[in-house]
């Protein structure tokens, strides 16, 4: 267990993440340590975007705690999406509560961040992101949890394909109470995203 600690410990904080993956005006790499000013400068800007239906760290004790549940896609995998030419941080996606075994999905979570919001970046990012955790993850599912009255946000998922699963109530406790949520969700196999072979935890039956 220590020795784990230590090597997520330097990935974190050994310079800047390596790129995942790159469309023509965005890259997807992980959240590190050295993100945390600029990581906190864009949610302090762009509250008004994603309050109530998300909560993200806002100060440096909360980022480390933020950042401290990440550990490379074996349970949660936190990215961001920036801008290629700057490398200004547009956005944030987190692969949450990965499951192996014969489930091999994990949930979504995503934030646009001011002022990169509205010009398809995340859109951009959101492929990238499906390439990495079905490809590199090895994950067969993605789900994503969205409020009915998000419209961006069902209209983001829909344009990668997502399908449309169904309405659970009082599915996620958002400011202050139980919210429904509409569940949306893709598989590898529906883009044609197949990894070259299963990940080890596959059951062969």
């Amino acid at each position: 267990m220590i020795e784990n600690s230590r090597i997520k410990e330097t990935v974190q904080t050994a310079g800047p993440a390596k790129d995942l993956g790159r469309s023509p005006r965005v890259t997807l790499r992980r959240i590190t340590s050295l993100d945390q000013d600029e990581f906190l400068e864009r949610v302090h800007a762009s509250v008004d975007l994603y309050q109530p239906r998300m909560s993200l760290p806002a100060t440096p004790e909360a980022f480390q705690t933020f950042l401290g549940r990440f550990d490379e896609g074996q349970s949660a995998e936190g990215l961001l999406v920036c801008l290629r030419d700057t490398d200004a941080i547009a956005g944030n996606v987190n692969i949450n509560s990965i499951i192996r075994g014969r489930f091999q999905g994990g949930s979504l979570g995503y934030a646009a961040f001011a002022p990169y919001a509205g010009h398809g970046y995340m859109s951009e990012g959101l492929g990238l992101v499906l390439r990495h955790a079905f490809e590199e993850l090895r994950l067969h599912r993605l789900e994503a949890q969205i409020r009915p009255d998000n419209q961006a946000s069902i209209k983001l998922v829909q344009r990668h394909g997502f399908r449309y699963e169904g309405y659970s109530p009082d599915l996620l406790f958002i400011d202050g109470a139980w919210r429904g949520h509409e569940r949306w969700a893709i598989t590898n196999d529906m883009i044609g995203i197949v990894p070259s072979a299963p990940h080890p935890t596959l059951p062969n039956r």
